[in-house]
């Protein structure tokens, strides 16, 4: 069981949201859910969820099912990528052909999909996914591996940091418009902005 211990335990930005002007408000309770998926199977959302558990090291439901709706959505924009490596596919071609590499390895060592070994084997696999360690099979070339784990943890890290229920842990205090922050100076903090245990 992987436990969330926030600096901030009384702090919940979203007790804030009067704050926001409307559309704000409506693009974070959103990632709240529920979610439609439109482009991720089931099992591709399952294994989005599975691999984001070790990425983000969290294991509650909704933070993991937000990462899965964040993905679907991001892999669907039709806006290109600013920079791709040559030879390397698309990042929507590589992410889900990606997923099916995984299933394959865990299938031709252990028999079985990756939703069913072991936690720590999962986690080994993206380990090693990060140095380029995985069978070179398929095409799947030192490079593509590390393309591809790179790519899902950029995706990840984007999606857990946007959940405000992340934001409130780290003591983010939300979006600033329209109300703005005023005590920029280095130790100062407006008034509405989370304090630390013990800090006045």
């Amino acid at each position: 069981m992987i436990r969330h211990e926030s600096l901030y335990p009384n702090y919940d930005v979203l007790a804030l949201q009067d704050e926001w002007d409307a559309n704000t408000r409506g693009i974070v309770l959103q990632r709240l859910g529920p979610f439609q998926f439109k482009l991720l199977s089931k099992w591709q959302q399952d294994m989005v969820k599975a691999v984001a558990r070790h990425l983000a090291h969290d294991n509650r439901t909704e933070i993991l099912t937000w990462i899965a709706a964040y993905l679907d959505e991001q892999l669907r924009q039709p806006v290109g990528e600013s920079q791709r490596k040559p030879g390397l596919p698309p990042v929507k071609d590589l992410i889900l052909g990606g997923l099916d590499a995984l299933e394959n390895w865990a299938k031709e060592q252990y028999l079985k999909g990756f939703l069913s070994i072991k936690s720590e084997h999962q986690l080994e696999y993206l380990q090693l996914l990060e140095v380029g360690g995985m069978p070179q099979d398929g095409g799947w070339g030192v490079e593509k591996q590390k393309e591809f784990f790179a790519k899902l943890v950029g995706l990840v890290v984007a999606a857990y940091y946007s959940h405000p229920w992340v934001w409130s842990e780290i003591g983010y205090g939300g979006p600033a418009y329209p109300r703005g922050y005023v005590r920029v100076e280095l130790g100062l903090a407006d008034p509405w902005e989370p304090k630390l245990i013990g800090e006045k």
